[in-house]
């Protein structure tokens, strides 16, 4: 599985990705290990959110200076990660895209085979809904962020698709633990694994 964590910018989708990650490396099964490829030119590696955690101040400062270096959406990087994403043949992969529609990022993700959307503002969904349609991958989740929420909510959860929402994805926050983020990756490994 390669599944695209995909939505609007400034939505907690690199949060997200740490949160599933750790509450998936909890399970004591086979669950395959998830590996994450970080999609997007802005700095925020899969190292990012743990190095946040614990020195935060340091994390920015190399967040920048690693965005200053890179230059943005060049070809190079786009097809360095495009390349990754097509010849990643681990069992369980995270691909942490930019929060906006382009074409790189669908160059990017012409290779997965799986999308959650996170979003903040519902009326966001629909543009992510439709490129989910044009790059050919199935969305098995939709997560409403709701930054200023106390709570986190299961909507539903039908065979093939999982609706919730979790509340406050802040960086440096420990997530993996929240009834969404647990109720999404026993969804997956159930489902899939």
């Amino acid at each position: 599985m390669k599944i695209v964590l995909c939505g609007p910018p400034q939505s907690g989708k690199s949060v997200l990705r740490e949160g599933l990650k750790q509450a998936i490396r909890r399970i004591p099964d086979n669950t395959p290990y998830p590996y994450v490829i970080t999609a997007c030119p802005d700095g925020e590696g899969a190292w990012f959110q743990e190095t946040s955690n614990r020195h935060n101040s340091e994390a920015r400062r190399f967040k920048e200076n690693y965005k200053k270096e890179l230059g943005g959406f060049t070809p190079e990087f786009v097809k360095r990660v495009a390349d990754s994403v097509r010849t990643c043949n681990l069992p369980l992969t995270f691909i942490d895209i930019g929060g906006r529609i382009s074409d790189e990022n669908r160059a990017i993700c012409r290779h997965t085979t799986h999308a959650i959307i996170v979003y903040g503002d519902s009326e966001k969904l629909p543009e992510w809904r439709e490129f989910c349609r044009e790059i050919g991958v199935t969305i098995i989740a939709q997560i409403y962020s709701d930054y200023n929420g106390k709570q986190d909510e299961i909507q539903e959860v039908q065979s093939e698709m999982f609706l919730g929402s979790v509340h406050y994805l802040e960086r440096g926050v420990d997530v993996s633990e929240r009834p969404c983020i647990r109720e999404l990756v026993k969804f997956i490994v159930t489902k899939f694994f």
